[in-house]
């Protein structure tokens, strides 16, 4: 049982981190390699925030607004430097990690004894990892509901219209441009938001936390749409959070089974490779069952 609370628990934070990745890969369909720097860039500020004295909300604000900048770098190199997106992506990586040791002064900062956003819910004595789940709920209720009141307006359409087809928006008036920056804005913030979360609720940030972040958020978006399949744009949403909950208890089971910790980035790859070539092979299962019908 308290594995299962613990898997949700984790899933919820994650899953923030994968809204993030699905603004860039869904949405703007752009493969964005920031997000390895700025979760953990999220994460460095947040830490060093809160060893200062910050509010914990607070901290992940500000984290919020710091990878939101990140993602304005990968932006300005796109559409300005014309540097491929995916080369952009890496270069700013890249830096990030440099500045992420300038932020901490070390690879790792402790946040043991100090205040964590989900001490906002001592009050109400909560079982062990209850807290977190309910915060939890809560962030994501909030996130996705400004989510989807931002992509009804006429900016947020935009946004998904330079996704859709970039050629065509520009012919519609559409700056493409400031659209693709402002949706790397969001998901990097988002990002280094769900960062600023989980290094509070791990109680540490460190500068190695950020890899295989791509591998993960795109997991969880995989995961729902191949469970759950299409659905409106609030619902996907959803289901990216319902994605990340269930790869937790997809690696749960994995670390029952008896494989090593280390062995979890192979296997976040592994099941990353299934989900995205599922479509396909059930795609093939399909035609060949109804060539059989035919046949017969």
């Amino acid at each position: 049982m308290d594995l299962i609370v613990t898997a949700t628990a984790q899933g919820l934070l994650w899953g923030i981190m994968a809204l993030g990745i699905f603004i860039t890969y869904r949405i703007l369909d752009l493969p964005d390699m920031t997000a390895e720097g700025s979760f953990p860039l999220g994460a460095a500020v947040c830490a060093r925030l809160i060893l200062s004295g910050v509010h914990p909300l607070l901290a992940a604000l500000t984290a919020f607004a710091i990878g939101a900048l990140a993602g304005f770098i990968t932006g300005f190199l796109i559409t300005k430097a014309k540097i491929p997106g995916l080369l952009a992506g890496i270069l700013t990586m890249t830096g990030l990690y440099s500045i992420n040791l300038r932020i901490m002064n070390r690879a790792n900062l402790s946040l043991l004894g100090k205040q964590k956003i989900t001490d906002l819910l001592s009050r109400y004595n909560l079982p062990p990892q209850f807290d977190t789940i309910f915060m939890g709920i809560l962030l994501t209720v909030l996130i996705i509901a400004a989510l989807v009141l931002f992509f009804k307006t006429e900016l947020g359409q935009a946004v998904i219209a330079t996704g859709d087809n970039e050629k065509m928006a520009r012919s519609l008036g559409i700056s493409t441009n400031r659209t693709k920056i402002l949706g790397l804005m969001l998901s990097n913030g988002i990002v280094a938001a769900a960062g600023a979360l989980i290094a509070q609720d791990n109680g540490y940030a460190d500068i190695s936390m950020g890899i295989g972040t791509i591998v993960i958020g795109l997991a969880s978006v995989i995961i729902g749409e191949v469970i759950f399949g299409n659905l409106s744009f609030a619902n996907r949403l959803i289901c990216v959070i319902l994605g990340a909950i269930i790869y937790r208890f997809i690696i749960m089971f994995v670390l029952l089974v008896g494989l090593q910790p280390n062995d979890l980035k192979l296997i976040s790859a592994i099941i990353l490779a299934f989900c995205l070539a599922l479509p396909s092979l059930r795609n093939k299962l399909n035609l060949n069952f109804f060539n059989k019908k035919e046949v017969l």
